[in-house]
């Protein structure tokens, strides 16, 4: 039972909270029984697994864990970024996250709302696709995109910038071109920027193809996470 704020391991969950300090470790803090569920669920070990005294009914799988250590609730509240007290708090490694590519890829250029980057990857987990996230990006194990992938990063791998699969296809409000009338054939990646910024020039011109969601209400565009999901629903579909 761990009764002291001055832990070692409610210190790593503390310092986790920051960016620097999960790039120099490769480990990352999931908050709440679900993510560290999902986790487990996915084959994906936690190196520490910290659970409130009295969290009461958990899954079976945490107490059978040998990462598994019993907190005072408060101090796991006290580590937490949550509004309401964890009943679990899991440290895993990001070296254990899945690898390698699907047909299907979703590359997020310079997103820097981890909300969005989260949902995104949560609706490449529903299509079966991966991710890929350039630089500048923001980054997919801070606690908000981990919140909103609602444990989908414990399933879709993330592919390298450079290792994008097969034809490249922008979705940019420039497109001419109606996603629908696009080759989809997989593998192919669709390649999403900023709703405000859009994609810069130069990726747009190495892209084989620029795209457009057609929009026949008033709108001028759709949030980036909306638009992800409507290109990988599209790509889905059986070709006509």
């Amino acid at each position: 039972m761990i009764s002291s704020k001055d832990n070692p391991k409610l210190k790593l969950v503390r310092a986790l909270q920051r960016k620097k300090e999960r790039e120099e470790t490769g480990l990352f803090a999931c908050e709440g029984e679900d993510l560290c569920d999902a986790a487990l669920a996915a084959g994906v070990s936690p190196v520490e697994l910290l659970i409130g005294a009295a969290a009461g009914c958990l899954p079976c799988s945490f107490g059978r864990h040998p990462a598994t250590v019993s907190v005072e609730p408060e101090l796991l509240a006290g580590v937490s970024t949550l509004p309401h007290p964890p009943r679990a708090i899991g440290v895993f490694r990001r070296d254990d996250l899945p690898r390698g590519s699907r047909g299907t890829c979703l590359a997020l250029w310079q997103l820097s709302d981890p909300g969005n980057v989260g949902t995104l990857i949560r609706s490449a987990d529903a299509f079966g696709a991966s991710v890929s996230l350039s630089d500048g990006c923001a980054d997919p194990l801070s606690q908000k995109a981990l919140r909103a992938s609602a444990g989908a990063i414990f399933r879709v791998p993330l592919v390298a910038w450079g290792e994008r699969p097969g034809r490249q296809v922008a979705l940019d409000t420039s497109g001419a071109v109606a996603l629908t009338d696009v080759d989809l054939a997989p593998p192919v990646t669709i390649v999403l920027g900023a709703e405000r910024a859009g994609l810069p020039d130069e990726i747009l011109a190495a892209c084989d193809a620029v795209a457009s969601i057609p929009m026949p209400g008033d709108a001028e565009s759709l949030n980036v996470a909306a638009a992800g999901a409507i290109a990988l629903y599209e790509l889905s579909r059986p070709a006509s």
